[in-house]
């Protein structure tokens, strides 16, 4: 059943190049493929699987904001890929066992039509809806399903949020702060000129007011959110990828959020998964020669388990994105967060502001079972709504699950 997405999918080779707002809207041409104009509505297929008993579990497929950049599939069809669901996918779960998880998720990962792999928008919304199916058959939580299917050791518990300003970056930070999100403000730099500066300056100033803010809006002296901005690669535009200046510019930023630790992340495109590999390392190990303490967080570039687990081996970041969407199937996104965590990284449990309240419930059990360092609230960039709809669904996940360990 085609739906809405929480957000937009945008052509950010458009903007990147200089596309400017008119409203809402961008004025320009589309530069990505797929796209008919530079922001268009996002959509959504909500996948309802029918159990033998009537019980129906529920997923939905969407995908990110930023589609087909990055090494990311290109811009989803509801449509058609409602017809490929039809087509493709339900006869092969008819008659399935729904408590096998795991078996019916890779069932999924291998299907191919003429050759080519599902969309990754397709599998993750199918595997939402096998996790569901597998929770609702076992009479368990999504969380429950997956510690117990994979062994994670992990305490089913509540992660901190990380929560997006969007476009509205300076009012939604007072909502970040007064409801004392774990990880803030993101910031969406999306473009030199406009915000990050040519010098960078205009970052630096808007993190000095965040710092500030924070200071003067908390109630508790110990609410010590970590600053996690997405500044999508324009520091390397902006100094000409020297790995020199960048490092200096974002230990400077480091320094001007304490004592407020720093996230950066993508702080440069290279353009292909190996050169961001390189490029990534090689600034880590630039900031740690001065004595920085700022965090590399890694995501364009960075799509799939075979590409997550490149950027582990190779010291390439502090903090890895597992965007939920680009994974594919959610049992891609269990075994990426769980390599992540075991080798010692910090594992956020992204995804888009482009996703359904769906998504985002079915990711949040996710995170939680996975012991995630944080978790994206979303969708949307409104902040209420995604810090409402994670946090709830967090919190009601940990009382069943505290429940049945106490009864």
């Amino acid at each position: 059943m085609p739906g809405r997405s929480g957000f937009f999918a945008d052509d950010a080779a458009a903007i990147a190049a200089g596309a400017r707002h008119d409203g809402f809207s961008y004025v320009g041409e589309p530069r990505t493929p797929g796209f008919r104009q530079i922001r268009e509505p996002g959509e959504a297929l909500s996948v309802l699987l029918v159990l033998e008993d009537g019980q129906v579990a529920h997923g939905d497929c969407a995908a990110v904001q930023y589609s087909g950049v990055g090494g990311r599939d290109p811009l989803f069809d509801a449509r058609r890929a409602a017809m490929v669901v039809n087509s493709e996918i339900a006869p092969a779960l008819v008659g399935a066992d729904a408590s096998d998880f795991r078996g019916l998720a890779a069932r999924i990962e291998d299907i191919a039509v003429s050759g080519t792999r599902l969309h990754t928008a397709i599998r993750y919304g199918v595997g939402q809806a096998l996790l569901d199916a597998s929770a609702l058959a076992r009479r368990r939580t999504m969380a429950e399903v997956v510690r117990d299917d994979y062994r994670t050791g992990v305490a089913i518990a509540a992660v901190p949020m990380f929560v997006q300003s969007g476009d509205d970056r300076y009012d939604n930070v007072d909502k970040m702060i007064l409801k004392e999100a774990g990880a803030l403000p993101h910031g969406l730099v999306n473009e030199v000129h406009s915000k990050l500066g040519s010098d960078g300056e205009l970052l630096a100033e808007y993190l000095a007011w965040v710092r500030d803010r924070i200071l003067a809006l908390r109630v508790r002296e110990d609410y010590l959110p970590v600053l996690h901005v997405d500044v999508y690669g324009t520091p390397g535009a902006a100094f000409g990828g020297s790995t020199t200046r960048i490092a200096d510019y974002l230990a400077r930023l480091g320094e001007i959020s304490e004592p407020f630790g720093l996230r950066v992340e993508q702080p440069l495109d290279a353009g292909s998964t190996n050169a961001q590999i390189a490029a990534m390392a090689a600034l880590r190990s630039a900031l740690a020669e001065r004595g920085s303490a700022v965090q590399l967080v890694v995501d364009e570039w960075c799509n799939s388990r075979a590409d997550i687990e490149a950027f582990v081996d190779a010291g390439a970041a502090d903090v890895i994105h597992v965007k939920t969407p680009d994974l594919g199937c959610v049992s891609q996104t269990i075994e990426a967060l769980l390599h992540v965590r075991r080798s010692g990284i910090a594992a956020y449990c992204g995804g888009s502001c482009n996703e359904t309240d769906r998504s985002a419930q079915v990711t949040a059990h996710l995170a939680m079972a996975c012991g995630a360092t944080q978790v994206l609230a979303k969708p949307g960039m409104g902040v209420d709504e995604g810090m409402m709809i994670v946090g709830n669904e967090m919190a009601r996940t940990e009382a069943l699950v505290a429940l049945r360990a106490g009864g």
